[in-house]
């Protein structure tokens, strides 16, 4: 079983039927350069420590999470009926036990859940699935108005490390000008992005303002995160949700 020591509990107001956590890089089995706790099976890790790394991670759980198979893209999955591993970036749950996961190094896992405590929500917000409106189509698909939404913002790469191109930039401001105030010009005719401060930009347009969580850096801590931009072959951790 995993140590709780390894373990992020969010620090949100959700109700008490909502049930969250995020894994850091500790509590597993996995050897260098995946040590220790890598969930990510698509990695090159050893396919049988991965297993073994998710079967210790299972019994904090309460049922068999819907792993998805991430492609940067905007498409949200139910996990009350979901298959084997769908292709999609986000997913919702409004029945018992059914357990939301993404998996990140990197890019910005947000979690969502209402203030009733009727449906969950988790998404894998890299830049390019953020831009092209990820938040938007998870808070379309949870189908409450989403002032009654609240979110939490896990482990991402902080600013001061996030280089992107001007294409990226330019992107975001395109689908909203505010995005402007999240680059700060780097050298060579890069910007540094804050991918933070770009999702609550985009959750603030939907009328989402209970915000927390955002102080990580996964590029940084390296003791204790998983960073692909740091250490290109690396592992990946979890960010779960689920109704109790």
């Amino acid at each position: 079983m995993i140590q709780t020591e390894h373990l992020i509990i969010p620090s949100w107001p959700a109700p008490p039927n909502v049930r969250a956590l995020q894994t850091t890089r500790h509590g597993g089995v996995s050897t260098a350069p995946y040590d220790s706790l890598n969930l990510g099976s698509h990695v090159g890790d050893n396919p049988l420590t991965v297993a073994r790394n998710r079967v210790l991670l299972n019994t904090l759980l309460p049922s068999e999470p819907v792993w998805l198979e991430q492609t940067h893209g905007t498409r949200v999955i139910n996990a009350d009926k979901a298959g084997c591993q769908p292709q999609a970036d986000a997913c919702i749950a409004r029945h018992h036990a059914a357990v939301c996961v993404v998996m990140t190094a990197d890019c910005l896992p947000v979690l969502l859940c209402d203030q009733q405590g009727t449906v969950v929500g988790a998404i894998h917000a890299g830049w390019r699935g953020l831009c092209d409106g990820v938040i938007e189509a998870t808070v379309l698909a949870m189908a409450v108005p989403p002032q009654r939404l609240m979110a939490w913002l896990g482990p991402a790469i902080s600013q001061d490390a996030f280089e992107v191109g001007e294409e990226v930039r330019t992107a975001f401001i395109a689908n909203q000008p505010q995005a402007e105030a999240a680059f700060i010009a780097g050298q060579r005719g890069k910007w540094l992005a804050d991918i933070y401060a770009l999702a609550r930009l985009r959750l603030n347009a939907l009328g989402i303002t209970d915000i927390y969580g955002g102080d990580y850096c996964t590029y940084r801590e390296c003791e204790r995160f998983f960073s692909y931009r740091r250490d290109g072959v690396t592992g990946r951790m979890g960010t779960f949700i689920w109704l109790e």
